[in-house]
């Protein structure tokens, strides 16, 4: 039995390892935006935050990871659009622009982009790289959404850290445990460690 080998050019992120087309792009922005929309359907409740624990996080840096900068902005800005216009796919059936965790959204879509860049620069070839990735992809996350929270809510810095990161904190350490896992394995299955 043989197995053919996948030609992947300097600077691919694992999308890449599939056959170029336009309707894979198609398809794998339309897929990441998918993704993000029912991963943010895991939504628990988090005591006195009005901002809930969802795996839409996770999906957000996988797809962009996965995909890369550019796909990874036009999944999650599509995921945003959608939303907005009201499509209840943001945090437990949610929908529209408001609320008081949507600035976390919009820091998902610049986490997608940045994470995107440095897997295109192996970012998600060895676990320390993937775990600096998803570390910087979250802190990118924090830093829009909790300005807007304290914006949306008037709550001081103080406050918003406790209720919008602290909160989150071994959460987001699982879900860097899983890509270091993941996404490293995915390049060494498919012959392209880098």
């Amino acid at each position: 039995m043989s197995t053919a080998a996948v030609s992947v050019r300097p600077g691919a992120v694992l999308a890449d390892l599939l056959p170029a087309t336009r309707v894979r792009d198609i398809a794998l922005v339309v897929g990441g935006a998918a993704l993000t929309g029912i991963a943010a359907q895991i939504a628990v409740p988090v005591p006195g935050s009005p901002v809930p624990v969802t795996g839409q996080t996770f999906a957000a840096l996988l797809v962009g990871t996965a995909f890369g900068a550019r796909r990874g902005f036009l999944s999650l800005a599509l995921y945003a659009l959608v939303g907005m216009a009201g499509v209840p796919w943001f945090q437990a059936g949610t929908s529209g622009p408001g609320g008081a965790s949507f600035g976390y959204v919009i820091g998902m879509l610049l986490a997608a982009t940045a994470v995107g860049a440095l897997a295109r620069r192996g970012g998600d070839r060895s676990v320390l790289r993937t775990a600096g990735t998803m570390v910087l992809g979250s802190a990118i996350i924090y830093s829009v959404g909790v300005p807007y929270l304290m914006a949306s809510t008037g709550m001081d810095l103080g406050a918003a850290l406790a209720a919008g990161v602290v909160p989150f904190l071994i959460g987001d350490a699982l879900k860097a445990a899983l890509a270091m896992g993941a996404l490293p394995a995915t390049w060494k299955l498919a012959g392209r460690k880098g």
